[in-house]
């Protein structure tokens, strides 16, 4: 079965989509939300994170030819970022995970 067929994935992509939208929808009022909002706009934030996460671990571990074309193509745009080649995703992922992290603990202190 090709990787993009697995209902597993589908329903993955489906769900990162819905946080992406989610998360694009609300972008622009960020600072007119409320303490609650923030905290879940930021939950939000961590879902899709993880979601991303876990679907790039899934796309290292496939050998279909469109999951690793994706996956390099990841890769190839995050050194157009700015990183450096051969950098460890995982790095990137808990990097942003600790920003996401930081923003939470900012905004449950104010």
């Amino acid at each position: 079965m090709k990787f993009f067929d697995s209902e597993i994935v589908k329903k993955e992509l489906e769900e990162i989509q819905f946080l992406q939208e989610r998360i694009y929808n609300k972008i622009f009022s960020l600072s007119s939300m409320d303490r609650e909002e923030k905290l879940d706009h930021i939950q939000t934030l961590q879902d899709l994170l993880e979601r991303q996460k876990i679907l790039y671990t899934r796309l290292k571990l496939s050998d279909d030819e469109e999951a690793i074309r994706i996956r390099k193509k990841i890769e190839e745009s995050a050194v157009t970022m700015g990183m450096p080649e051969n950098f460890d995703m995982n790095v990137v992922f808990n990097n942003m995970s600790n920003i996401i992290e930081n923003m939470k603990n900012s905004i449950e202190r104010a």
